[in-house]
C-alpha cells in the first residue's frame, strides 16, 4: 500500500511539474517578463526598426529573428540592472540626463536632428529613456564592479616580464593627430561646431583658418574636436602610433610633414586631392628598441589592459550572477522554437 501511494504521489508531482513547467504568456504581444515587468512586442520592434538600415536590402526572416532576439536579451539584461539601480538608488537625476541628451545632440543641427528621429523611429523621450538607462547602469558599474578594481605595482610587474618581447618595438612609430579639412562633406560625421566646408574655395578658407588659429596658440585637440571632418574629430583627431613603415604607403607629402616635424609641432595645411586638406600634429616619436618597466608609458599601458580585462571579467559574471538571481521569461524564444523559427503573428 505504501509502495502503491508512493508511486501515485511521483506521477502526480510529474504531471503538476509538466503543467507548471511552462507559464503561459500574459498576453499575445508580450515577449518577455522580467520579475513581474512586462517587455511588449512594439518595444523591441522599435528598436528593431532603429538598427537596420532602411537603406540596405531587408534581412531574411532568419536574419531578422536573430536580431530581435538579441534586442530581447539586452532589454532583458538592461531592466535587471535598472532593477538593481533602482534599490541602491543609483538612478540618473533628470538633470545628468539632459546634459548628456544635450551633448549627444550638439553635434547636429536641428533639421538633422529631427531627420535622424524620423529616420530611427525613436522619439525624444525614448533617447532619453535610454540615457536614463546607460547613466544608471553605468553608475551600477562604477560602485560594484569599478571602484573594487586594483592593479597593483607586482601585477604590472608580472604581466611586463611574461611579456617582454611585446615591449620590443620593431620600428620607429610617430603618435600622430590630424585635422581634416574636405569640400566633400561625409553626413555621417560631425563636429562640435557642425562646421563643414561644402566647395573647394571653403576648404580653402576654412584650412587657412585653422593654421592662423594654431600659430595663434589654439589648442590642436580642441580644434580637431570642434572643425575636423572625419570620424577622428570626437578623440581631438587623434591618429594613434603610425609604424615608419606605414608611412611609406602614404601621400609623400604626409610623409614628408611627419618627418620633419619635432613632437609636439604641427603642419600647415598639406593638399591631399580633390580640394582637401589636413594638418597634422606630431604628438610623439618613439624609437625602435626595448621599452623597459621604467617607461611610463609602459606602465601606463600594461595597467589600463589589466584594468580593462578584470572590468570585461567582472561585468560579465556579475550580469550572470543577476540574471540567476532574476525571475525572467523569454516568450519570444519559446514562440520560435514551438513554430520551428516563424515570427510569432501579432493579436
Amino acid at each position: 500500500m505504501n509502495r502503491r501511494f508512493l508511486i501515485l504521489a511521483a506521477l502526480a508531482a510529474c504531471a503538476l511539474a509538466a503543467s507548471c513547467k511552462k507559464e503561459a504568456a500574459p498576453g499575445p504581444d508580450v515577449w518577455a517578463v522580467v520579475n513581474g515587468k512586462e517587455i511588449s512586442r512594439g518595444t523591441v520592434e522599435k528598436y528593431f526598426r532603429s538598427r537596420v538600415n532602411a537603406e540596405a536590402p531587408e534581412p531574411s526572416q532568419e536574419e531578422g529573428l536573430s536580431l530581435k532576439l538579441s534586442i530581447l536579451d539586452e532589454l532583458i539584461n538592461n531592466e535587471i540592472l535598472l532593477e538593481r539601480a533602482t534599490k541602491m538608488n543609483l538612478m540618473a537625476s533628470d538633470a545628468e540626463v539632459e546634459d548628456k541628451f544635450t551633448e549627444s545632440k550638439s553635434p547636429y543641427t536641428e533639421e538633422e536632428f529631427q531627420k535622424k528621429l524620423k529616420d530611427t523611429g525613436l522619439t525624444v523621450d525614448d533617447l532619453k529613456g535610454d540615457i536614463r538607462r546607460q547613466l544608471s547602469i553605468q553608475k551600477l558599474f562604477n560602485r560594484e564592479i569599478i571602484a573594487k578594481i586594483g592593479i597593483t605595482d607586482q601585477d604590472i610587474a608580472d604581466f611586463y616580464n611574461k611579456n617582454r618581447s611585446q615591449f620590443n618595438v620593431a620600428e620607429t612609430q610617430y603618435h600622430i593627430a590630424q585635422i581634416l579639412i574636405t569640400p566633400h562633406p561625409d553626413p555621417t560625421v560631425h563636429n562640435r561646431k557642425n562646421d563643414k566646408a561644402t566647395n573647394d574655395a571653403d576648404a580653402k578658407r576654412k584650412a587657412a583658418l585653422m593654421e592662423q588659429k594654431l600659430n595663434g596658440g589654439a589648442d590642436f585637440a580642441q580644434l580637431a574636436m570642434d572643425y575636423s571632418e572625419d570620424s577622428t574629430a570626437s578623440t581631438g583627431g587623434d591618429l594613434g602610433f603610425v609604424p615608419e613603415s606605414n608611412l611609406n604607403q602614404s601621400d609623400p607629402a604626409l610623409k614628408k610633414a611627419v618627418l620633419s616635424m619635432h613632437a609636439g609641432e604641427f603642419s600647415q595645411p598639406i593638399p591631399v586631392g580633390k580640394g582637401a586638406f589636413r594638418i597634422l600634429k606630431l604628438i610623439a616619436k618613439e624609437p625602435a628598441g626595448q621599452r623597459e618597466i621604467s617607461d611610463p608609458q609602459v606602465q601606463t599601458s600594461i595597467r589600463d589592459m589589466l584594468r580593462n580585462r578584470k572590468e570585461q571579467l567582472l561585468r560579465s559574471a556579475y550580469l550572470i550572477e543577476a540574471r540567476d538571481e532574476a525571475h525572467v521569461t523569454n516568450y519570444l524564444a519559446r514562440q520560435i522554437t514551438e513554430s520551428a523559427g516563424k515570427l510569432p503573428a501579432s493579436k
